[in-house]
C-alpha cells in the first residue's frame, strides 16, 4: 500500500470515528507538485490526526541511515516515508516510518542494524509473528507478537505485508523496528525503519 493511501485510510477511518462531532471537525489537505495529498490534518475539539508525507528521514526514526542507501520511492516518484500522529486528549499514537534501498545483501543490512538497535536494549529477530533465536522477548516485554492490529502497517514503508523479517527493540509502548521487504531481488534489499509510540491502553503496557 503506497503511503498516501495509508494516510488517506486513517483520515477516513478517523473521521468515521468522529462523525458525531463532524460539525467541529476542521480538514486540511495540502498537495504535492503533483497533485497527490501529501499533509493531511484533521482537527476537532477532542484531538485529531495528521498525515504528513515525505516528511522522515532515517534520523527521525533514531536510527542511522545504512552506509550508501538511497530513499525508496513508489511509481510516482515520491519517497515512501510518513508521520502519523493520532491523538485523543491522553490516547496518543505516533508513527514515523521511511523505506529505502541498499546494494548490499539483506545479511549485511540485518548485522548493520542488529548493531544499531542495541542503543534500545535487547534485540529480537522475528519471522512475522514467530521469533527467531534468542532472546524472544526484550527485558521491557516487547515480543514478535506485539502487534496489537498495527502488525504489517509499521512494515509498510518496506512495502512488505508484515509476515517478514523483522528486528525489534524497545518496550511495547515505545517501538524501533527494521522491516525488511521479503520481495527484494538478489540486487538489492528494501527496509524500513519505524519509531512506533502506541497508547498504553492499546498496548496492553502502561508502565514503559
Amino acid at each position: 500500500m503506497m503511503k498516501r493511501d495509508f494516510g488517506r485510510l486513517l483520515c477516513v477511518v478517523a473521521a468515521a470515528a468522529l462523525a458525531g462531532w463532524l460539525c467541529a471537525c476542521r480538514v486540511d489537505v495540502e498537495k504535492s507538485a503533483d497533485g497527490h495529498d501529501k499533509n493531511v490534518k484533521i482537527d476537532t475539539p477532542f484531538g485529531g490526526v495528521h498525515v504528513n508525507a515525505d516528511a522522515v528521514s532515517a534520523a527521525d526514526t533514531g536510527l542511522p541511515l545504512y552506509p550508501g542507501a538511497k530513499l525508496d520511492q513508489d511509481h510516482d516518484g515520491d519517497n515512501k516515508s510518513a508521520d502519523i500522529h493520532m491523538g485523543f486528549g491522553d490516547w496518543q499514537m505516533r508513527l514515523k516510518v521511511v523505506s529505502y534501498r541498499s546494494n548490499d545483501s539483506q545479511d549485511k543490512v540485518v548485522a548493520f542494524y542488529r548493531k544499531a538497535l542495541g542503543r534500545y536494549g535487547d534485540v529480537i529477530e522475528c519471522n512475522g509473528k514467530t521469533p527467531v533465536g534468542m532472546p524472544n522477548v526484550t527485558r521491557e516485554g516487547l515480543t514478535c507478537d506485539d502487534t496489537q492490529g498495527v502488525h504489517g502497517r509499521t512494515h509498510i514503508a518496506a512495502g512488505d505485508d508484515g509476515s517478514g523479517l523483522s528486528l525489534k527493540a524497545g518496550s511495547k509502548r515505545h517501538q524501533h523496528i527494521v522491516g525488511i521487504d521479503s520481495k527484494s531481488g538478489d540486487d538489492f534489499t528494501k527496509f524500513g525503519l519505524v519509531e512506533l509510540d502506541l497508547p498504553g491502553s492499546s498496548s496492553g503496557d502502561v508502565s514503559n
